[in-house]
């Protein structure tokens, strides 16, 4: 019995890439199934959303099976994928809403003018909220555990610029997710208090 984590095809990414060009009708399926729910993952946390996400990545594989020529092994397969998924959620992001033009500092310095948190902020809200480059280096290098020379390649940009934006991302989601924190505390307190019968005097 195979494990399901094990890959059924014991050829490489790459010499199953290399098959498909070459015709092999079941390569790239197999390149599908092992890396469609990292794609996946990648994908829902770019964009926030599960629809969206689902799009982009057929959009993505769709390219990658057209494209499968254009790879030259000059990175790995996953950091080729890692590319075509991050730049399918661009293209739809753009299409669908304005992408944010913050600049990188502004939302780690910037403090949230409301008191109250109208809805629960969780991470994924948290990552929707940095500006675009910084919410690409963040959930590359912090939540799909790829290297900053990985991310570098993937998102064409320089590892001194991957790290940059990484620093700032985490800042910002530290002051957004801490902020909700005390505001949840805060929120709890209160409803303690209203709970809670007062002594008689």
């Amino acid at each position: 019995m195979v494990h399901a984590d094990e890959p059924r095809d014991p050829r490489t990414d790459a010499e199953l890439l290399r098959a498909h060009v070459a015709g092999d009708p079941d390569a790239f399926g197999e390149i599908f199934r092992r890396h469609r729910d990292r794609m996946w993952a990648v994908a829902l946390r770019t964009t926030g959303s599960p629809e969206l996400a689902a799009d982009c990545v057929q959009d993505a594989f769709l390219s990658a099976f057209r494209r499968a020529s254009s790879y030259r092994g000059d990175a790995a397969v996953t950091t080729w994928l890692h590319r075509i998924v991050v730049n399918a959620c661009l293209d739809r992001l753009r299409r669908t809403r304005p992408v944010s033009a913050l600049p990188d500092s502004e939302l780690a310095d910037r403090r949230d003018d409301h008191a109250a948190v109208d809805a629960r902020i969780d991470v994924q809200d948290a990552l929707a909220r940095l500006p675009e480059g910084q919410r690409l280096a963040v959930v590359l290098v912090d939540l799909q555990d790829l290297t900053v020379a990985q991310a570098a390649a993937v998102l064409g940009v320089a590892e001194g610029t991957v790290k940059s934006r990484c620093a700032r991302g985490r800042a910002a989601l530290a002051a957004l997710l801490g902020g909700h924190e005390q505001e949840q505390h805060r929120e709890e307190h209160r409803e303690r208090g209203r709970r809670e019968p007062s002594e008689p005097a």
